[in-house]
């Protein structure tokens, strides 16, 4: 497969060439959500990256497995349970649901395998029963442990070493660990706690045991990417590392690849912070492709700063992402003749021709949706410079151009999740529900546009700018044309 898509991999850190061990199939599997609220636009910016890079991985030809898992059993979902009278595994079930709710309506499709921790103890406890035969983990007090210090590449993708971290950290005194930075893998049970059997007593997993179990068990003990947040580097994914490698005796996961933060004002969003909007708050105010034009407009790996003034913009350009597709709708079936000049520009004629492989040589490069979200703005503007200039009978090659270049653009928009409607339809909803927004209806509105049309025939400039002034007070900007007077809200 003559494809080279290239992924800035945090454990070389460096950009590398994807090599899939089974050829033509890449395997991925991704952290899921800890299932105890409600989502959050990082939560979304997660789900919509990887989105994005299974839809362009099968886009280019590969068949992706996908796997992304759900922590339905953890401290914080027990103590958010307790809070509200009911059990961990009603209130995760809850959460999750929920979470399926805000992934719908983003559009974001499924994983093929969506595995749950707490129908995995089984693979859990026999890896760590492994670790514990391999002298890479001891149980303590009920407690299981694993040995980093037994671990000599611990720190191989944080590029921490154990001495430095031993030094730095807030590390509360545990007796029972044999060393202050080994994590846990297996927790005794405290009164009231929901509990599994083990062999070393009534407990439940650690967090981190999870992941390590469920992808070895859908993707085997080594496979090609693993994804996720920065704030999982470390400990969660440094661990995962640790015990997986410490088992299975071979390389874990080849490619790491880590997305950015979402920021508010240059501060991580996060729930314990309090500085968050869950998803559902921001779609009752945006469609759901608006933020998903905002999420992609800066590579994944790099901070997002949200604001009031980025989703606007994002909604100003998806309406004209959607206002030249209807241009080029309208051009469908028109007639067309074999002979005469082109009117395309030689660079126009390039940027249109040329713009699947650009796109894709962008997408290429570490999946940077920002220069192809650029590249998708900047064919849009030749294509509004063209359909302007196109004669009623276009030149057969003319047209075709357009209307290629028209599919081109819904496809590669497609690939983010982007111009999935029908360019019409959205451009009526839109302008119905800003209609709703205002206290004049359609009528009245082409009232006074027939209005101001008359005072114009009549070179009555007063009448007709007091018309135009009256308009415009009511968020009404007109565009005179060869066609007549057109309207939009403002």
């Amino acid at each position: 497969m003559a494809v080279n898509i290239k992924i800035y991999n945090t454990l070389s850190r460096k950009k590398e060439p994807i090599n899939p061990r089974q050829a033509g199939h890449i395997q991925l599997y991704v952290c899921g959500i800890t299932s105890y609220d409600y989502c959050h636009i990082g939560h979304a910016r997660s789900a919509l990256v990887f989105d994005m890079v299974v839809r362009y991985l099968r886009y280019r030809g590969f068949k992706v497995t996908f796997v992304r898992n759900f922590t339905d059993i953890d401290d914080k979902i027990i103590a958010r349970a307790a809070e509200h009278n009911v059990s961990s595994d009603e209130l995760a079930r809850r959460f999750i649901d929920e979470f399926y709710t805000d992934m719908d309506a983003l559009g974001v499709l499924r994983p093929d395998v969506e595995p749950k921790a707490t129908e995995h103890i089984q693979e859990m406890i026999e890896l760590i029963q492994e670790l514990i035969d391999k002298g890479l983990a001891y149980p303590s007090g009920g407690d299981v442990y694993f040995r980093v210090d037994r671990f000599p590449d611990y720190g191989m993708l944080s590029g921490r070493n154990l001495e430095d971290m031993q030094a730095g950290a807030r590390i509360e005194i545990n007796d029972k660990k044999e060393h202050p930075m080994d994590f846990v893998l297996w927790k005794g049970s405290k009164p009231g706690e929901p509990f599994w059997q083990s062999p070393w007593g009534e407990g439940r997993p650690g967090w981190h045991i999870e992941c390590s179990a469920m992808s070895r068990k859908y993707l085997g003990a080594n496979f090609d990417i693993h994804g996720g947040g920065k704030d999982l580097i470390f400990p969660h994914h440094e661990n995962e590392i640790a015990q997986s490698m410490g088992a299975n005796e071979e390389p874990f996961a080849n490619l790491w690849m880590h997305h950015g933060f979402v920021t508010i004002k240059d501060e991580k969003m996060s729930k314990s912070l309090g500085n968050f909007l869950t998803i559902r708050d921001v779609l009752r105010e945006y469609p759901a492709e608006v933020l998903r034009l905002f999420l992609f407009s800066t590579q994944y790996r790099n901070p997002l700063d949200f604001s009031e003034a980025a989703l606007q913009d994002a909604q100003s350009g998806l309406d004209r992402m959607y206002d030249c597709l209807a241009a080029i709708d309208d051009l469908a079936e028109v007639d067309t003749t074999e002979t005469g000049q082109s009117i395309i520009g030689k660079k126009n004629r390039k940027k249109l021709a040329s713009l699947q492989h650009r796109f894709e040589d962008a997408m290429d490069n570490d999946f940077n949706t920002a220069q192809g979200i650029g590249l998708l703005f900047d064919a849009v503007k030749a294509l509004n410079s063209v359909t302007r200039m196109l004669p009623d009978t276009p030149l057969a090659g003319d047209l075709e151009l357009v209307l290629q270049a028209g599919t081109d653009l819904r496809e590669l928009a497609g690939l983010l999740g982007v111009l999935q409607q029908n360019p019409r339809q959205y451009i009526e909803r839109k302008k119905q529900l800003l209609l709703d927004a205002i206290d004049l209806s359609s009528e009245e509105i082409e009232a006074l546009i027939a209005q101001r049309n008359e005072a114009r025939d009549k070179k009555d400039w007063t009448e007709s700018d007091r018309v135009r002034d009256e308009l415009l007070a009511h968020n009404i900007e007109l565009h005179d044309g060869s066609e007549g007077t057109s309207w939009v809200v403002r």
